[in-house]
């Protein structure tokens, strides 16, 4: 796990594009596009406006826009969470509220 390179503290909003290595934390707002190596964390109260594309993103907070994650998504049962979520492994936590489609990203027999 890398170490955490930022935190979006609240009251704070970023508009544009926001890119790097290492972990964010988001307690504020961002609205644009993300593009990360590492994770992305959007704590409760925090707010993403954007299409994200990352290694994991934890959603305890709103997301709105497109998800694709090259390991996992996690979407807690007091997430927000509107969007495709295109990603390997995907936890969805019982009281979360999500719309969109997701795609797990999986091969599958040729038979089926």
């Amino acid at each position: 796990m890398a170490e955490t390179s930022g935190i979006i503290g609240r009251g704070t909003v970023i508009r544009g594009n926001v890119s790097g290595s290492g972990d964010v934390i988001v307690e504020g707002q961002i609205e644009g596009t993300v593009s990360l190596e590492d994770q992305l964390t959007i704590e409760r109260g925090g707010k993403v406006l954007a299409d994200v594309e990352l290694e994991n993103l934890t959603v305890h907070g709103q997301m709105s826009g497109d998800i694709v994650a090259a390991d996992r998504v996690v979407i807690s049962s007091t997430a927000m969470v509107v969007g495709d979520i295109k990603a390997p492994r995907v936890v969805i936590q019982d009281g979360a509220r999500f719309k969109g489609s997701i795609e797990m990203q999986v091969k599958l027999p040729e038979d089926i």
